[in-house]
């Protein structure tokens, strides 16, 4: 069976018939299967602009957006029929929502054997997170804020916070009651934007980043 997306906003199980797997290729059967909220929730609303069709798309993804469409990519399984190297093996593959597929042996990564499937599950959050560090290219010393508590949010923090050097604290955004507000003027020492400012206009030069190529792996 695998999950379709018939039409923006109706979803429908569907039958899926299996091919005979052949040299070089995998049968999975799926023991959990992830919903990425902010992606699939812009896909099942028919939200995808025609202009990111092809930027989109999953890679094992059946029909077109907005619709009918197949769509998913965090799938943890066990590998029934395959090579004997992952036969019986827990392994990890960006294919939609379906309790089993067919897909070529290099497209499972195997998941190692203290990982629970229910973490496994995030391996493609994980990656996410770690192109956007890359992206990123923090440099040590440096102040960072993560804005969003969302899967890739969570997993940027915690591999931010194993970088050698860092420094900071783990602080919860709160909204000021009413009563306490403040209103910011030039004259309030406490407005944050007066006291940013005075620190862009600080004669302390500004440290240059090195070049993208140079960027920590």
């Amino acid at each position: 069976m695998a999950f379709w997306l018939s039409e923006p906003g109706v979803g429908e199980l569907r039958s899926a018939p299996l091919p005979g797997p052949v040299p070089g290729e995998v049968l999975v059967r799926t023991l959990r299967s992830g919903i990425s909220r902010g992606t699939e929730t812009l896909v099942f609303s028919g939200g995808v602009p025609a202009s990111q069709y092809a930027t989109m798309r999953a890679p094992f993804q059946d029909g077109e957006f907005p619709g009918p469409v197949k769509y998913g990519y965090l799938s943890v399984g066990v590998v029934e029929i395959g090579p004997p190297e992952l036969l019986g093996r827990t392994v990890f593959c960006l294919h939609p929502h379906q309790t089993a597929y067919v897909v070529p042996a290099g497209a499972v990564v195997v998941v190692p054997e203290e990982v629970q499937p229910g973490r496994a599950v995030l391996a493609g959050t994980l990656e996410t997170a770690i192109n956007a560090l890359w992206d990123a290219a923090p440099l040590l010393g440096d102040r960072i804020s993560v804005v969003g508590a969302g899967m890739v949010g969570c997993c940027v923090a915690r591999l931010l916070a194993r970088l050698p050097g860092r420094s900071g604290h783990d602080r919860r955004l709160r909204r000021p009651p009413e009563g306490r507000r403040r209103r910011c003027s030039a004259s309030n020492s406490r407005c944050p934007r007066r006291r940013r400012t005075a620190a862009t206009s600080s004669s302390t030069p500004v440290r240059r980043r090195r070049a993208s190529s140079d960027r920590w792996s």
